[in-house]
């Protein structure tokens, strides 16, 4: 990793979290602001701009909420599920999936391809919900020693993003993963158990 990467002290981050703008989306670039507690956040018409919130919106795995009807999705084995099967189809997806509120994606195509770029590298990863054939859902994200970075997901059936978050994140747990790095509030992903934590906190894990 380079050494010649500099970002702004963490405290002098603005209150909703922006910290810096410019600079690239290197693997190199990349890994290293994951690793400070950094994410990129950014419409395509706009300068790479480089987020680090306080509080950090977090889910613990040991503290997944599944609700009934999910537990009975999970076992009727509608979807099947995989991991790294088909990260570019993934991250386009999510490039793609219309939110409501929202005007456009803030995955632009640089972020496309140095996602793609991360994957190959081995540092980004998917999660992929499938419905036969057919890519209905998933999520990817980036994966550190003992954080995964959840970047963004997509459905195009219902509860098929969850689906796979819920099995993916069951399976991080067992590989060792502490916590499930959602950057900022949903109300989706509060409903599955994610919480707020000081950045301090959020911080200890990464270190």
């Amino acid at each position: 990793m380079s050494s010649s990467i500099i970002f702004p002290p963490l405290e002098h981050a603005q209150k909703d979290g922006l910290l810096a703008s410019g600079g690239n989306l290197s693997p190199d670039t990349l890994e290293f602001a994951y690793r400070s507690g950094i994410f990129p956040w950014y419409n395509e018409d706009e300068p790479i701009l480089w987020w680090s919130p306080d509080p950090r919106f977090v889910l613990y795995p040991k503290n997944l909420r599944i609700s009934k009807s999910m537990k009975k999705e999970l076992r009727n084995n509608k979807f099947r599920f995989s991991i790294n099967e088909a990260f570019p189809q993934v991250i386009n997806a999510c490039r793609m999936q219309y939110r409501q509120g929202q005007d456009g994606t803030w995955i632009g195509k640089e972020m496309e391809a140095a996602y793609n770029h991360l994957h190959r590298a081995g540092l980004a990863h998917s999660a992929e919900c499938w419905l036969g054939n057919d890519l209905v859902g998933g999520l990817y994200g980036v994966k550190l020693e003992k954080v995964f970075c959840g970047e963004s997901m997509f459905s195009i059936e219902s509860n098929a993003s969850k689906f796979a978050f819920i099995k993916f994140v069951q399976i991080l747990e067992t590989e060792g993963i502490k916590l499930i790095d959602c950057q900022v509030y949903t109300e989706h992903l509060e409903s599955l158990g994610a919480e707020m934590i000081t950045r301090k906190d959020y911080l200890k894990y990464l270190k």
